[in-house]
């Protein structure tokens, strides 16, 4: 299967910078998913471990972990990071809508 998601350089970069800062060990990957039910929720970004239920894939060296049962849901995001006047943070937005 191709990946599911697409990151942004920016966002890589942030997100390999923040796991060697905060010495986060390789069984953790960035945990994509949704807060929430269906069409309702928002989506979830954060560093976790995969369980059972969840779907790992490399994608252009970064560990990614999704719910299998959130798959759906999340196919197609773009994972970017921004820098604004309100501070910095990462962006979840389904390529669908551009």
């Amino acid at each position: 299967m191709e990946n599911p998601i697409q990151i942004t350089d920016k966002a890589k970069l942030e997100i390999v910078t923040t796991l060697e800062a905060n010495k986060i060990p390789d069984t953790y990957g960035l945990r994509v998913g949704l807060r929430g039910g269906g069409c309702s929720g928002t989506f979830l970004l954060g560093f976790d471990t995969a369980s059972d239920a969840d779907q790992v894939y490399k994608i252009d060296g970064i560990k990614v972990i999704i719910d299998k049962r959130h798959l759906m849901y999340v196919l197609g995001v773009l994972v970017d990071y921004e820098e604004g006047m309100n501070g910095s943070g990462y962006t979840v937005s389904s390529l669908e809508k551009k």
